[in-house]
């Protein structure tokens, strides 16, 4: 199984292929404009000194300011952030957003920390990237492990330096200046994916059965907004085990157990399901929307859905893709699937730079025309090539970042 990074580089070599790219232009794109290492040491509750690593990797910013979330995990590493980091300058350019792409992390385990601690952590990585963000030149936003209430502490600190500055930060809590519809922005987008998907080929999402693996922002509000379309949710997993129902969970019931337990196991009603069994239930649709690589070549033979809807990121390794290509599942590729998240993203910064807010209905509906016109844009490239999804959405982020390069010149 090759690293994050060299899986997406292999997706781009296959664009870059199809587009008839040289060398020199490929090496152009693919590699990073910038990538900071940031010692971090925080006084920890207890009177001892912590110390942590993190990352902020800046892809490319021909198309607008380098854009993408933070994470914070005892495995994030330089690797992992640099395939992030390109992942996000194409899905700024699939949905057709003026954002670059970037990434950053700490390697920590957040739930080590109290919030105190995390707020120190927080605020110290913002004054060691102060120089290199900005809301003109790098916008970070929560990712894997990070919140509202993170990025209030960067907006906060990042403007105690800089004056108010709303816009170097996008996900912030909506009473500190962030958009209606943020939360479940993402789940929403994967929504209107999976919903053109289906749409192309003469069906609707009701009655389809979805197993979704995770059930955290992204999964909690699809499965919330699936049901709402008549959709049946046959498992549901999380860090903690899973669950499963033939028949179709209740994913109000669920909800409400998470609230008291934590976790979706034993929510009644239900029988027990773990995390890799979950990847092999029969379903229509199958939803990776928690970790990076779940989907391998030993699962992907074992998969029975017609379609994987990518809600995370990077959840396929490049040998699973080619074996579910060859078993003609459908994958609906992150860089699509998932890019609800930045589009509405785009949206919150352009209310904070132009001082104004917009309603939830508006940002909903200006996310449904971006997601449905990526889509069509996908599609054609599909047809004009006799390609897969990812390929043709990979070569649509290529064509519109090597526009931009053009267009921009080597300076």
């Amino acid at each position: 199984m090759h690293g994050a990074y060299e899986t997406t580089n292999r997706y781009l070599k296959e664009a870059f292929d199809l587009l008839g790219l040289s060398p020199a232009e490929g090496n152009l794109l693919w590699t990073p404009a910038r990538e900071l290492r940031v010692e971090l040491t925080i006084e920890m509750d207890d009177g001892s000194i912590g110390n942590f690593i993190g990352y902020r990797v800046q892809h490319d910013d021909s198309r607008g300011p380098f854009k993408g979330g933070l994470r914070y995990h005892p495995e994030v590493d330089i690797d992992e952030v640099r395939s992030l980091a390109s992942l996000m300058t194409w899905k700024t350019a699939v949905v057709n957003v003026p954002f670059g792409g970037a990434k950053g992390g700490i390697q920590v385990d957040p739930s080590k920390l109290s919030q105190r601690e995390l707020e120190r952590l927080t605020r110290r990585l913002t004054q060691r990237l102060s120089i290199a963000i900005g809301p003109d030149l790098d916008i970070p936003a929560p990712d894997m492990n990070t919140n509202a209430q993170m990025m209030s502490w960067i907006f906060d600190e990042y403007s105690r330096q800089h004056g108010f500055s709303p816009a170097v930060v996008t996900g912030k809590p909506v009473d500190l200046h962030g958009s209606f519809g943020r939360d479940a922005a993402t789940g929403r987008g994967c929504l209107f994916a999976i919903r053109e998907v289906l749409r192309s080929v003469g069906q609707t999402l009701g009655g389809k059965r979805f197993a979704i693996q995770g059930f955290g922002n992204v999964g909690g509000w699809l499965a919330r907004l699936l049901a709402e379309q008549g959709a049946k949710i046959v498992a549901i997993s999380d860090v903690r085990g899973g669950i499963r129902s033939e028949g179709g969970l209740d994913v109000t019931r669920v909800r409400e157990h998470v609230g008291k337990t934590g976790s979706v196991v034993g929510t009644p009603g239900s029988q027990p399901i773990d995390n890799d069994q979950l990847l092999e239930v029969d379903c229509d649709v199958l939803v990776p929307a928690a970790l990076g690589h779940v989907l391998t070549e030993q699962n992907a033979p074992r998969v029975r859905a017609a379609y994987v809807l990518e809600a995370a990121n990077g959840p396929t390794t490049y040998e699973a893709d080619m074996i579910l290509r060859e078993r003609k599942i459908t994958c609906i590729p992150d860089i699509y699937a998932n890019a609800g998240g930045v589009a509405v993203s785009y949206m919150e910064w352009t209310q904070n730079t132009q001082k104004t807010r917009w309603t939830e209905e508006q940002v909903n509906g200006a996310l449904e025309h971006l997601m449905v016109d990526a889509y069509h844009a996908i599609s054609a490239l599909q047809g004009k090539h006799g390609c897969s999804m990812r390929a043709a959405a990979f070569a649509l982020g290529v064509s519109r970042v090597k526009t931009a390069t053009d267009l921009r010149g080597l300076g």
